[in-house]
């Protein structure tokens, strides 16, 4: 299967980081998220019941992120992974999390990660 549905520049403010500077105010998280999904029946049929709604999918990653308070960003990665494989059925995840500015003025850092079969 090679479809994938994607998100793109996915900003969400949360709580993240080891510092005690960063455990007082959210900070602003980009993330970047790719889905094998099998779309031939979507594409088939045009209803949005045989689709992966990515609607639906951007609201609860928008829920969990913002309300967690995770110290590491892979942690963070790891979750989401696991959320979005456990809640939607995806086989394949791949997931980039870019904290700009973590090491200095504009400057992305961040984890890219990758998990199940595509």
């Amino acid at each position: 299967m090679t479809d994938i549905i994607f998100l793109r520049s996915v900003h969400i403010d949360t709580l993240i980081g080891i510092f005690d500077w960063e455990r007082t105010a959210k900070q602003t998280l980009i993330f970047d998220i790719e889905m094998a999904f099998d779309c031939t029946q979507a594409g088939q049929s045009d209803d949005i019941a045989h689709a992966l709604d990515y609607k639906a999918v951007y609201d609860r990653l928008v829920a969990f992120v913002s309300e967690s308070e995770f110290f590491l960003i892979e942690k963070l990665a790891v979750q989401m992974i696991a959320l979005i494989q456990e809640e939607f059925q995806v086989s394949w995840v791949k997931l980039t999390i870019n904290k700009k500015g973590a090491v200095g003025a504009n400057i992305d850092v961040g984890v890219i990660m990758e998990r199940g079969i595509r």
